[in-house]
């Protein structure tokens, strides 16, 4: 039964990492397209800090503790589709880094940026997303 709280406790926080994964970029589209310095620009700075610091960021340690935890229980890190998925996860926690740096670049009016990079990365987090599901549902090898 702890098994089983514990998975659906490391599903919760994988929707809300990937939901400010996802989130995030597309705050960085619209404030991309704004003026350093403007009202609007300082409201954004906000919302993507906090996004970063009180979402993100505690929701991507509580996936990887609960889901280290569930690999540790299962036996599952010793399989071939558990190693796949660790690496888009490890991929994963890049992106997450970068898009904190970003979020300080933002926050200094340091962006140099269009508008149409932040929409490409958007896409980054969906794929991986996509590759970690299949791994972990199908776990085809």
């Amino acid at each position: 039964m702890l098994y089983l709280w514990i998975k659906a406790g490391h599903v919760v926080a994988l929707i809300a990492w990937m939901a400010a994964m996802l989130y995030l970029p597309r705050l960085f589209v619209y404030h991309a397209a704004l003026p350093a310095g403007s009202a609007q620009g300082e409201t954004f700075k906000v919302m993507e800090r906090r996004l970063a610091k009180a979402i993100m960021l505690p929701a991507m340690i509580a996936t990887w503790i609960l889901g280290l935890t569930l690999a540790v229980m299962s036996g599952a890190y010793t399989q071939g589709w558990f190693h796949a998925k660790l690496a888009l996860v490890l991929a994963m926690s890049g992106i997450h880094g970068w898009l904190s740096r970003m979020v300080k670049d933002f926050a200094a009016d340091r962006n140099a940026r269009a508008p149409g990079f932040y929409r490409v990365i958007n896409e980054v987090p969906t794929l991986l997303m996509i590759g970690i599901v299949i791994l972990a549902v199908v776990k085809p090898f």
